[in-house]
């Protein structure tokens, strides 16, 4: 199997934020040299982008070479954080192919997102599968920063026998019955009701996610990998890193001694330049709010939310991301001040 890896915790401030206890990641057999070559897979969705590339970002201060791997529309991005790019999909995956995914998924909810969700997602790692090992082997990429909403990532670096890091750029995915889904907006109890409606919709999750889950077993049967029986084995065993607080999430008795939770990865350093309207904001204490990358195409959600915040002595602002016209949004209770991104 893979070689190990040297992990040594930093406490490294950047800006208005800190990076605690991400780990400065160094394969054994490559420290007597300086420079390890780190390979980035994720979606190329902003919510996972910002936050990867952040870490790619600081990797490279510290004197390595990261490269993204990804379809087109990553490149962005990428080059803003001053990272290396290979591109892959192009094909497939022409230029606006995300706008595109983005505007679709805005308008629905529930199981039918998450279904869609888990379509894009399959279609992705066949790209990656395909197209991702050459590509590496290439660019001698020499460890791997996967994102958890990547599973293909972990067989790639299997494959390739290179040690790879799983990265939770979205909540906590980990499989466990005694915690609700991620999907879900239940509410953590501790009795035996609570574990049994955890394992149906779970039940539910491993159905729709069965695409997915065939194309990673297939790969793996054609690459001569031990196959995989849980989804968490799709994520490192040798660090899991969470870039939520820990206060974010429910009791979780069963995640790695591996895992760490460590607080948000953001450097305005590494990201596209923001506009915004400085000047409307009124002085007022302000709430931000903001559906994702994906989920923000449903207007009586923000309808809801302003109506709520209407009577509150603050000033609403609201995210909207690209799959929603600014301009189609209705005029929403107490005039909130409505942008596509905030810095």
């Amino acid at each position: 199997m893979h070689k190990g890896l040297n992990l040594a915790p930093t406490n490294k401030s950047v800006g208005n934020f800190v990076l605690t206890n991400v780990p400065y990641i160094l394969n054994q057999n490559l420290q007597k040299i300086s420079m390890t070559h780190f390979g980035i897979i994720c979606p190329a969705a902003t919510g996972h982008l910002n936050p990867m590339t952040t870490l790619g970002y600081e990797l490279q201060k510290r004197g390595h070479q990261v490269t993204v791997i990804g379809i087109l529309d990553a490149q962005p991005k990428a080059i803003s954080a001053g990272l290396g790019f290979r591109a892959i999909g192009e094909s497939k995956f022409q230029p606006g192919w995300t706008a595109q995914r983005d505007l679709q998924q805005g308008k629905l909810s529930g199981l039918a997102a998450l279904k869609y969700t888990l379509g894009w997602l399959k279609d992705l790692a066949v790209i990656f599968f395909q197209e991702a090992p050459s590509v590496i082997k290439q660019e001698r990429i020499e460890a791997l920063l996967v994102d958890q909403a990547s599973p293909e990532g972990g067989t790639i670096a299997d494959f390739l026998d290179i040690p790879f890091v799983s990265i939770c750029s979205a909540l906590v995915l980990n499989k466990d019955v005694n915690i609700p889904p991620f999907f879900s907006n239940w509410q953590y109890s501790p009795f035996f009701w609570a574990r049994l409606r955890n394992q149906a919709i779970y039940n539910l999750l491993d159905y729709i996610g069965e695409p997915i889950r065939n194309v990673i077993t297939e790969y793996r049967w054609e690459w001569k990998l031990p196959k995989h029986y849980n989804y968490n084995e799709n994520y490192s065993q040798l660090a899991q890193i969470s870039q939520q607080p820990p206060e974010f999430e429910f009791p979780r008795q069963n995640l790695p001694d591996c895992f760490h939770f460590t607080g948000p990865f953001s450097n305005p350093a590494s990201r596209e330049a923001t506009f915004f309207p400085f000047e409307k904001l009124t002085g007022q204490p302000l709430i931000y709010t903001s559906m994702g990358t994906l989920q923000n195409g449903l207007s009586e959600v923000f309808q809801k939310i302003a109506s709520a915040c209407k009577a509150l002595d603050a000033q609403l602002v609201i995210s909207l991301g690209n799959s929603t016209n600014l301009e189609s949004l209705p005029k929403l209770p107490g005039n909130p001040l409505v942008v596509r991104y905030a810095p």
